[in-house]
């Protein structure tokens, strides 16, 4: 059975949907690793149902903060999740903790690692020392930094993949904590042989599964060399379809201070070396205190074949720097307006310009910023949508995004000139954005295809006619597990395929199968692991 986004449904084959089966997935556990009992609790809020949650603290700290993680554990448990025991407390202070933390983390080998965020923004600047002052305390950012290191030992240590999210202690609109690194949307490519390639970050940096042979066996997951990477990525592929690689390296200065850089790579030929890793610093970089406080970097090709990659800077504003198709960058430039969070997104315009939009930093009014005639850059801000913390994403159409409605959570399309954003699914339907693929033909006619992740954990699929999304989608589950966002990708030949992740650095994939009417797959593969 599918659905549309109008609420009709269809039965049987004739709507354009279709899946095979799946095998099971399993639960995964969860460490959370903070200072406190106390601080535990917003990073707990954010567990998923299937969730194993361990808790693991430097120092015991007061009544009322177990207290308050005893209620969050509870509440856990009721959307599903389970405590793995107690709270450890280890008794340590965050500067002799990593001995400790590395031996815990043996002895629990979780599947993901939670901690908080070790480079927050900052809520004041000191007059006398011009130093900027958070609203959190020391002992967050250096728990988080310790964290970090733990599960980069780890994950050397046993060669397996630990997932790693830090979350904001301050909250956005609708939200519980936010993520300072986000996880990639579009994670699955494929190139121009029909191979598939999949990346994803890890603690130790990004990992990689590829084919050896287009829909034959894969390799991986390999770790890719990329030392002090956070756990964060983005992708995004040029115009020749090639995925180019972007994220935030943390390195210690000499000084006791740390560096937070941008950084960029590509893959130009499916399962060889990446490209070196390129560092393009930070619009503050001459200032380390500010330069840390960098946003994760938003980026899309442009017609011609420049990158433009635009980030949050240190006033909450856009800063940008664009790589020509010779390989030269521009210095970072500041784009005016309003101030923003870090929920950037990127994309190449129908005119073959690239448009940025991003999410308000104090509501959930979403900003766009597009170029004239001239180069120059103009604020929008009269955008008839708000979206929710994390949800902004490329749609497959030019110039359009996704987004999940600030108030219903419905999944919404939106490109510029239309009066207002158009309703994919119903309301609550999943979580996060869906990744989207275009170049899909059905009959003759070409197709959009979403793939994105159901409130019940598992994948599910939709297909609406190209640029068309008022039509209504057709939507379908399709029949594999998730444990964060599934990915899609349409190879040359037009075929789609579609990948979620497993425990134990697994994927699943399926491709459409052809022979068939519809938007069929022709049954879930596990890979890798």
């Amino acid at each position: 059975m599918t659905r549309r986004s109008d609420g009709t449904r269809s039965t049987g084959s004739s709507g354009p949907v279709g899946s095979g089966g799946a095998p099971d997935g399993r639960g995964h556990l969860v460490a959370v690793v903070v200072p406190e009992p106390g601080d535990a609790v917003a990073v707990v809020e954010r567990a998923v149902a299937g969730s194993e949650i361990a808790v693991v603290c430097l120092r015991a700290g007061g009544k009322d903060g177990r207290a308050a993680l005893d209620r969050a554990l509870a509440a856990a448990e009721s959307r599903g999740c389970r405590a793995h025991g107690g709270p450890r407390v280890l008794g340590v202070d965050p500067a002799d903790a990593l001995p400790a933390l590395r031996e815990e983390l043996r002895a629990l080998d979780p599947e993901r690692l939670h901690t908080l965020d070790p480079d927050p923004v900052h809520t004041g600047m000191d007059e006398a020392s011009g130093v900027p002052s958070y609203g959190v305390p020391d002992a967050h950012t250096e728990t988080a930094a310790v964290a970090l290191a733990a599960a980069r030992a780890h994950q050397t240590e046993t060669g397996r993949p630990l997932y790693v999210d830090c979350l904001r202690a301050e909250r956005g609109p609708g939200d519980t904590a936010a993520v300072r690194h986000p996880a990639p949307v579009n994670w699955l490519s494929a190139g121009f042989d029909g191979r598939l390639t999949a990346f994803w970050p890890t603690a130790a940096g990004v990992v990689r599964w590829y084919e050896e042979l287009p829909g034959g066996r894969w390799r991986g997951p390999e770790l890719l060399e990329g030392p002090g990477l956070l756990p964060g990525l983005l992708v995004v592929r040029d115009p020749h379809g090639l995925p180019h690689l972007l994220g935030l390296r943390r390195t210690a200065r000499g000084d006791g201070g740390v560096d937070v850089e941008v950084v960029h790579t590509a893959q130009y030929r499916t399962g060889r070396p990446l490209a070196p890793w390129s560092t393009l610093g930070g619009p503050n970089a001459a200032a380390w205190r500010k330069g840390r406080e960098v946003g994760f970097p938003a980026a899309a090709f442009d017609a011609a074949g420049d990158l433009w990659v635009f980030v949050r800077n240190f006033g909450h504003s856009v800063s940008h720097r664009r790589r020509s198709a010779d390989g030269g960058w521009t210095p970072w430039q500041h784009l005016s307006g309003l101030r923003v969070a870090d929920d950037l997104v990127a994309v190449t315009a129908e005119h073959g310009g690239v448009e940025l939009f991003a999410r308000a930093r104090d509501t959930s009014a979403v900003l766009r910023w597009c170029q004239g005639p001239d180069g120059s850059w103009r604020e929008d801000r009269s955008l008839p949508f708000a979206a929710r913390p994390g949800s902004l994403a490329p749609a497959a159409e030019p110039g359009a995004v996704l987004f999940r409605d600030a108030r219903t959570g419905r999944t919404c399309f939106w490109r510029p000139g239309a009066p207002g954003p158009y309703p994919l699914d119903d309301p609550e339907s999943g979580s996060g954005a869906p990744s989207a693929a275009r170049g899909v033909e059905l009959a003759g006619w070409g197709y959009s295809v979403l793939v994105g992740r159901g409130t019940d954990g598992t994948c599910a699929l939709g297909a609406h006619p190209a640029g068309r999304p008022d039509t209504g989608v057709w939507w379908q589950e399709a029949g594999a597990p998730s444990f964060g966002a599934p990915a899609a990708a349409v190879g040359r030949s037009g075929r789609l395929a579609v990948a979620t992740r497993l425990p134990g650095g697994r994927l699943l994939v399926a491709r459409r199968d052809e022979s068939r009417d519809g938007l069929v797959l022709d049954g879930w593969r596990a890979v890798g692991g």
